[in-house]
């Protein structure tokens, strides 16, 4: 054909004639990328922002049961009424209710936080008045865990310890990128009025005569201002308490007229409030700063900027003996995860360029390796534009890396296509000059590349809809690759061609020009040694580089070209197309072609057997060895926190001895205990104060550090160590590997009577205990009944007879036990709680307790003042109650729930326990089912299933337009089943974890990827067809000629994620610096992306080869099946110079 025969590209034509403005839009492209891409907030996963909202309410002194129906119910009720709410869970708790909203989610989280505020507003009027805190409502950000813990301690006393940190804590909540710094295990400033039962009764002094007099005497009020001469000066009254001995001094008068100093009855001390939770680290006492990031701050800044402040207070403001440590650092895990993963990413790129340089030569190749990086960094640019048009900041995350990652392969793809159709022109029209070339490559294939393209993005667009947290976690995979791959159709079509035009030679000059001889090289030789000297001037690892690219440059002139390159591109190139030419004649004779097919579908439906025979393991997200290790202790409702340390300090001592024994101190990096503060789960909404729980967290070295050590079989040991402690329930835990999910076992007795929950709750136990089903971990419940509860039942006849009210009854006893807060005591730096309470041993033991005096005027009596003990108008017993009532939907909840064991296939052991539950017999108005992960697990299956399903019917429609065909688009498809042999054998033959998260997405991606080779086959049949080429020569020629394509895009995508299949790592910074790569395999990224990776890889690998010889068998036969059937009596339209063309 002429070159004005060939169809062009007005957009490409015009980049063609304006190279200069290309190359300069290219700098402006890369200069903006970088900058962009140094600006984005770096962290290890994304901020999960999701229409949940928490309600916390605080009032002390109530029974869970009491929680229940009085603060729960009643925001229920108002919950229950508000559109888009999807689940309401709820926990009463001793004093605490905890509420969790769970909107749908096209439910904005700033509209859901709205619609409860407005209902709490509205349940208000039924809650008690005298709520201690709440309810208050907030959204649920999983940005709001520590990022890390800043551990203080030295010979100083806990008041000392407290100072230093508080200012460490000021001074970093001052950071922008900081939302607050929690203190765990300080002592809390109080100033306490302690008063003397028998005292305070034979004075007739009440609560409320102390409460009044202490709010009048301790004020600070404004009286106006005052014109004085020509100023005007404001008048204020200072009445407030400087110190204990004021506050002492104070005199009250009783309800008599008589005048009682606050001194004679009670002990006025500057002290502390009851310890509630206490740190400890690698077994000595510190005080601990939790810091707590704001939502898409930049870890890895906020991380260095402490360490700066922590630095410079070191020097100036904190003592010398004092010990500063940095425990739990998230931006270590988060510096490891993203190095290694550029490092891998760099090296698929290298793999990329490498099997470019086979087919096309070092210069080809290079510039079409560019576009990896030129498409990256035109999505670094796009990011901030995105960004607020889906209403989620872009991040520099995993989850971002490897979309880029898994686009190394993917967006070389459209250059590659670009690129070797110009070459193949350029060198098959020798009258052509390179313009000419690239103007009719770009449009000859720019519908089939335009296609793949969107049929590669196809599969990904439904996974943007991805609902709940694992879609918000996952959903920048699909934004990423979605945004490369449009900037690669961009670079290949706009950019690529510039580079052709001014590099690409024709491959005979090329092998003409290539002089081995030392005289050849010398030039460039001295130019990039004289680079390096000016290097190390600079930097040693700038010298280092060009070193390397001098060894490089050697090696490629005298052996990788000459002995490697231009023989495979001479001989073993020409030769596999010869002879996969003979091996499609061979196929499409006779009824070969019906008997592949036939084939293939027996293979489908064998692959499914096999998959059922061996049945591989199956995980939601995949897992490795963890980092860290939690071991969570509860002990029964009630237990106070001192009671919980001895307990946590047995736990500390088993798990120390674990490590010692297995000699595992070297690979562990600190043990932290915490009690009462932190001490829960991270992913429980729970945020109550708990003295009743700890928690323990060995946290462990980089995975390249542990010298193969196992940190799963420790976390095993460490089980095994800490059970049997009587009268405590130990779990023990490794860290979340994705979006926080339920346990992989959780049963759900839901209904209103506990009397028939626990019924089931103990059949469903037995049934599970009795069946001996393997793997289940400890199979508990969340239902406790053992904590113990004095019940004051008020006789409401005598009360009322007495003149008393229960709230007054209540209350009494409440300020006794609890305390009153009366006022603040204030000194330069803050300001303290002024409390009103009986001394410890009055307020400790309950005879004390209840006779104490309710005090009131008898009206009858002329308004006299009458003391009534408590005991005389109420009654007391003793007994048990629950320590925790939960609820889901307006129904009470009891879940039992367990981890598996490792090494059992949790699905399979989840099976075996859903056929237990079908067998229970549940009453009326009660239900019985699994929850948790595989609740999660479930509606993310059913998820993928219809986005796999939508993918298939975007791509048919995409592949329907470009054809204008039925059937070919079926025969293009066929491929997609191809893939779907490849991925399942492969799991089988390799023994390689199922992961429903992982392989789902997997799967899914190479719907789009698989069919690129389909598409390039058929559309170049089609165009050979069209020139007058017969049927079989059309087929046999179009393969040949596609085939380096196919391979080429195979090939790239293939091998650009060998490296996290792999785990293989490359420190190009050390090899730089040092000339020390530090090559690693297995790293820590790998085992949560490997299996992702070796989908794509197997379903591609297997696809691709099997591609290149059915689609052509289907089409020959889909063809001879339209001449019979649908083209009778029509003959082929043969060109009678076909064999004269030039392709």
């Amino acid at each position: 054909m002429k070159f004005e025969d060939h169809k062009t590209l007005s957009f490409t034509n015009w980049c063609v004639e304006n190279r200069t403005t290309i190359y300069i839009f290219t700098f402006i492209i890369t200069l903006t990328g970088f900058v962009v891409y140094n600006n984005l907030p770096k962290e290890q996963f994304p901020d999960i922002k999701i229409p949940q909202i928490y309600i916390n309410t605080v009032y002390f002194g109530t029974a869970p049961a009491d929680v229940e129906n009085t603060i729960n119910k009643p925001i229920e009720k108002q919950l229950k009424s508000l559109n888009g709410v999807k689940h309401i869970k709820s926990n009463a708790l001793q004093d605490v209710s905890v509420i969790l909203v769970e909107f749908t989610p096209d439910v904005e989280v700033s509209d859901a936080l709205q619609r409860v505020r407005d209902a709490i507003d509205k349940a208000k009027q039924d809650l008690p008045q005298e709520l201690d805190s709440g309810p208050t409502a907030q959204d649920v950000n999983f940005s709001e865990f520590p990022i890390m813990n800043i551990n203080l301690a030295g010979n100083y006393s806990l008041k000392q310890l407290k100072e230093y940190a508080e200012d460490l804590q000021d001074a970093i909540e001052a950071m922008p990128e900081i939302s607050r710094v929690d203190i765990v295990g300080a002592l809390n400033r109080e100033i306490q009025i302690n008063l003397d039962l028998p005292r305070m009764q034979s004075t007739g002094l009440t609560f409320n005569d102390i409460q009044m007099a202490v709010q009048s005497e301790n004020i600070n009020v404004s009286g106006g201002d005052l014109k004085v001469g020509n100023v005007r000066r404001t008048l204020r009254v200072k009445g407030e308490f400087l110190d204990m001995t004021q506050l002492s001094n104070l005199r009250i008068r009783t309800g008599t007229g008589a005048v009682v100093r606050l001194g004679d009855v009670a002990e006025v001390t500057d002290s502390f409030e009851e310890q509630l939770d206490f740190a400890r680290l690698d077994n000595k006492s510190v005080i601990t700063l939790n810091v707590i990031k704001r939502a898409g701050a930049n870890l890895v800044k906020a991380a260095d900027d402490i360490e700066v402040i922590i630095d410079k207070m070191k020097e100036s403001e904190l003592p010398q003996g004092l010990d500063i440590r940095i425990t739990a650092d998230q931006s270590e895990r988060t510096r490891a995860d993203l190095h290694e993963l550029i490092n891998t990413v760099i090296i698929g790129f290298i793999f990329v360029v490498l099997v470019l340089m086979f087919f096309m030569g070092i210069r080809d190749a290079i510039f079409i390796g560019l576009s990896v990086p030129l498409s990256a960094l035109v999505a670094f640019v796009l990011m901030p534009v995105l960004g607020p048009l889906i209403g989620t900041a872009f991040t520099l995350n995993t989850i971002v890396l490897f979309a880029f990652l898994l686009g190394i392969g993917l967006v070389v793809d459209d250059a590659i296509v670009v690129i070797e159709n110009t070459h193949r022109l350029f060198n098959a029209h020798k009258d052509w000059t390179i313009q000419q070339a690239v103007k009719a490559a770009a449009g000859e294939v720019f519908v089939p590349v335009l296609s793949g393209t969107l049929t590669t993005i196809a599969p990904f667009f439904p996974l943007l809809f991805w609902p709940g947290i694992v879609g918000d976690f996952m959903k920048f995979l699909p934004l990423t690759l979605i945004l490369t791959l449009m900037s690669s159709l961009f670079v290949a079509y706009v950019i690529n061609p510039v580079f052709a035009v001014t590099f690409m030679g024709r491959h005979e000059d090329e092998k003409e020009k290539h002089d081995t001889s030392i005289k050849a090289i010398m030039r460039p030789m001295l130019i990039l040694a004289a680079m390096a000297l000016v290097g190390y001037f600079v930097d040693r690892g700038i010298g280092n580089f060009f070193v390397i690219i001098l060894v490089l440059f050697v090696f490629n002139h005298y052996i990788l070209t000459p002995r490697i390159l231009v023989p495979f591109q001479d001989k073993l190139l020409p030769a596999l197309k010869e002879n996969y030419k003979k091996l499609i004649t061979w196929l499409i004779k006779g009824y070969r072609p019906v008997f592949a097919i036939v084939s293939m579908v027996v293979l489908l439906i064998a692959t499914f057997i096999i998959v059922g025979i061996a049945k591989p393991e199956v995980q939601f997200f995949p897992s490795g060895d963890p980092d860290y290790i939690y071991v969570y202790n509860k002990l029964p409702s009630g237990t106070d926190a001192l009671t919980t340390d001895s307990i946590t300090k047995v736990i500390e001592k088993r798990v120390f001895s674990v490590l010692k024994t297995e000699k595992a101190m070297g690979i562990v990096n600190s043990v932290i205990s915490n009690v009462g503060k932190n001490a829960g789960d991270p992913n429980n909404p729970d945020r109550s104060a708990t003295p009743h729980k700890s928690k323990v967290t060995v946290a462990f070295v980089k995975s390249e550090s542990r010298d193969g050590r196992s940190t799963q079989e420790l976390l095993t040991k460490v089980r095994d160590a800490v059970a049997g402690i009587p009268g405590t329930e130990i779990s023990v835990e490794r860290e979340s590997t994705g979006p926080p999910t339920g346990k992989p076992i959780s049963i759900e007795i839901a209904g209103d009577d506990f009397d028939k929950l626990q019924l089931l709750e103990k059949d469903l136990l037995k049934r599970v205990q009795n069946s001996g089903i393997e793997g289940i971990d400890q199979l508990k419940s969340d239902l406790v009944t053992n904590k113990p509860e004095i019940i004051i039942d008020i006789d409401r006849e005598k009360a009322q007879r007495e003149g008393i009210s229960s709230s007054q009854i209540a209350l009494s006893i409440r300020t006794a036990l609890f305390g009153l807060e009366v006022s603040k005591f204030r000194d330069a730096k803050d300001e303290y709680p002024i409390m009103v309470r009986l001394k410890k041993d009055d307020r400790q033991q309950i005879e004390k307790l209840l006779s104490l005096n309710i005090v009131y005027r008898d009206m009858n009596s002329g308004g006299a003042l009458r003391q009534v003990p408590i005991t005389s108008v109420a009654n007391i017993s003793y007994s048990t109650t629950f320590s925790q009532i939960n609820r889901k939907d307006q129904q009470r909840i009891v879940t039992l729930s367990s981890d598996v064991l490792p090494g059992y296939n949790a699905n399979e052991v989840v099976a075996q326990i859903q056929q237990l539950v079908n067998d229970v017999k549940v009453p009326s108005g009660y239900t019985v089912k699994m929850g948790g992960e595989q609740e999660d697990q479930a509606e993310s299956m059913n998820f993928l299933t219809g986005a796999f399903g939508a993918a298939i019917l975007l791509i048919y429609l995409i592949l329907a337009t470009q054809f204008n065909s039925v059937v070919k688009p079926l025969i293009i498809f066929f491929t997609i089943v191809l893939s779907l042999i490849g991925v399942l054998l492969g799991f089988v033959i390799f023994d390689k974890t199922f992961s429903v998260i992982m392989s789902g997405v997997g799967i899914i991606a190479l719907a789009g990827i698989v069919v690129k080779n389909g598409i390039l086959l058929i559309e170049f049949i089609d165009e050979l067809r069209e020139r007058g080429y017969p049927l079989r020569n059309a087929i046999i020629e179009g393969g040949a000629i596609r085939l380096t394509p196919v391979l080429l895009t195979a090939s790239a995508a293939v091998l650009g994620l060998i490296p996290l299949a792999f785990g293989i790592t490359l420190d190009f910074v050390a090899l730089f610096r040092d000339f020390a790569p530090n090559i690693t395999t297995g790293g820590a990224s790998s085992v949560f992306w490997n299996i992702l990776a070796w989908t794509i890889i197997m379903g591609l690998t297997f696809s691709t080869i099997l591609t290149l010889l059915l689609v052509p068998c289907m089409y020959y036969v889909n063809e001879k099946v339209r001449d019979k059937w649908f083209r009778k009596g029509k003959q082929e339209v043969v060109n009678p110079n076909w064999q004269n063309e030039t392709i």
